[in-house]
């Protein structure tokens, strides 16, 4: 078996696989990250099994992030066979399925991952996916530092200067899973070096503000804790509004002050983990799938023993944490159907399952599966949990267009954040923008 990784377009994929015979599976996944990496592991533990035949072993590919979806799709509308399986998400699901077929799941899959997540890859009630990971946002923080905080009257009477200068109010510290978002942009504020020279750490977070659009992902949890949404019951697009104003002004705030490191515009996931397991930071809102790494004392070993997550801060109208599935389907032009089938099925049994938790993947698991793992993935017991109570998507965002609007928001939101244009253009901008993708 080989694993091939490579960092080009579709289009050169097409061009580089066409007019050949597919011997193998080739399965389109996830480049970078925990997914990618347990995906590996799932793939060579398929491969050597016995009753896997040689021309049916999985052989996987990876092209960059950036422009993924729009590539992905471009390759199966134009009747691609460069790859058998291939990822999806469910903010594209209804995009891809025109050119995807059914799956079948293993008869252990209700009990494995459970309705909620198994609809995550489900559209028009058509099962088009097997769910690899569930995303959503944890707030990480440093349990030493908000306990030598908490226990400190003078840290105190510091943290109540500092929120009063920069909020307007003098606050009181509370534990991460009281936080608000003005109580995460005081507390933020008082673990930055440049705000509190006292400080035992040199920012107080770290904010993923590059110009991607699933940093947007992870901002937006901000403004819909205040009640925003990208459009009402009508169709009405309603980004601009206080909502959203507060989130990006928050942001900025804090990336004025120094409280996230200065090129945070270039940052999203990885950069955000290496600061935080620096041991430079006390906290951030990052992707759930990251808890692996930020919990293994062998890859963070500065933090990982201090580090502890909850759901995401609060605002007026409570508590929120976007949620989409990842996950793996059929494309209907596969050279190789029937080992992708197979494959597919055999990623939803419980073996699995608990193999792609084990090697650092993001299941959303029940039942038995989440016992077996709970003990060495307690990041993964909260999943679920937070699903339920927590999560969300916006009006509009399974739309054929969903993504094309994350894109608009990171190129206009990063452009405020950055000092190019000011705040009424880039939500006029965002808007108008907003309306012409979703009209429809």
């Amino acid at each position: 078996m080989t694993i091939r990784q490579t960092m080009i377009g579709i289009a050169g994929l097409t061009a580089l696989c066409a007019g050949s015979v597919n011997a193998e599976v080739t399965v389109l996944g996830w480049p970078g990250g925990p997914e990618e990496e347990a995906l590996r592991v799932v793939a060579e533990i398929y491969n050597a099994r016995p009753e896997v035949a040689e021309e049916d072993r999985v052989d996987l590919l990876f092209f960059g992030r950036d422009g993924f979806f729009d590539k992905l799709q471009a390759d199966l509308a134009a009747g691609s066979d460069a790859f058998d399986v291939n990822l999806l998400a469910t903010y594209s699901i209804g995009r891809y399925a025109p050119y995807m077929e059914p799956v079948e799941l293993s008869d252990q899959a209700e009990d494995v991952f459970g309705e909620t997540v198994l609809s995550t890859m489900r559209f028009e009630d058509t099962q088009y996916g097997v769910p690899t990971d569930l995303s959503m946002h944890f707030l990480f923080y440093r349990q030493d530092l908000i306990d030598a905080l908490l226990a400190d009257d003078t840290a105190r009477e510091t943290y109540a200067t500092i929120s009063e200068e920069y909020l307007g109010e003098a606050m009181e510290p509370v534990a991460p899973d009281e936080m608000t978002w003005r109580d995460f942009a005081a507390t933020a504020l008082y673990f930055t070096a440049a705000v509190n020279p006292d400080s035992p750490v040199r920012y107080g977070t770290v904010l993923q503000m590059k110009n991607l659009l699933f940093n947007i992902m992870v901002f937006q949890s901000l403004p819909r804790a205040y009640g925003g949404d990208w459009m009402d019951d009508e169709g009405n697009i309603t980004v601009d509004s206080d909502a959203y104003r507060e989130g990006l002004e928050l942001y900025k705030l804090l990336y004025d002050a120094g409280a996230t490191p200065p090129d945070s515009l270039s940052y999203e996931f990885p950069e955000a983990n290496a600061a935080f397991t620096s041991g430079q930071v006390a906290m951030m809102v990052q992707w759930s799938g990251a808890a692996g790494a930020l919990l293994d004392t062998d890859a963070a070993p500065v933090t990982a023993e201090a580090t502890r997550s909850v759901a995401p801060p609060a605002g007026p109208e409570g508590r929120f944490t976007h949620i989409h599935g990842l996950g793996l389907g059929l494309n209907a032009n596969a050279q190789n159907p029937e080992g992708a089938k197979a494959f597919l099925e055999w990623l939803s049994t419980e073996e699995a399952a608990v193999e792609y938790a084990r090697a650092g993947g993001a299941p959303g698991l029940t039942g038995t599966a989440i016992e077996a793992v709970a003990e060495e993935r307690p990041d993964l017991v909260p999943l679920g949990e937070y699903a339920s109570d927590y999560g969300y998507v916006m009006t509009g965002a399974t739309g054929a267009n969903a993504l094309s609007v994350y894109e608009l928001q990171a190129r206009e939101f990063t452009g405020y954040w950055g000092g190019s244009q000011d705040l009424d253009a880039t939500l006029s901008a965002t808007a108008d923008g907003m309306a012409d993708l979703l009209k429809d």
